[in-house]
């Protein structure tokens, strides 16, 4: 039997970890810390599937019928 993956699901936006140089270069563009940012729980279906830490930052694009794609970053935290 085929295990099915949460990140083949089309209503699942693409999610990717960040390096810690990407998450320094997102913080200073904003000027944010990383607690600023909107928080995902380690226990979320995709961050098990990606193998995502407390502490990572995750970068969210999903379609936009307007912009074409839309970016925003989470936090991941534990629980």
């Amino acid at each position: 039997m085929k295990e099915f993956s949460v990140l083949n699901h089309d209503m699942v936006p693409e999610h990717i970890l960040l390096t810690e140089d990407e998450i320094k270069k997102l913080l200073a563009k904003y000027r944010i810390s990383k607690g600023h940012l909107p928080k995902i729980k380690t226990s979320d279906p995709v961050c098990k599937e990606i193998n995502a830490k407390a502490g990572d930052v995750l970068k969210v694009v999903r379609d936009s019928m307007t912009a074409g794609k839309a970016l925003s970053y989470r936090l991941v935290i534990e629980g």
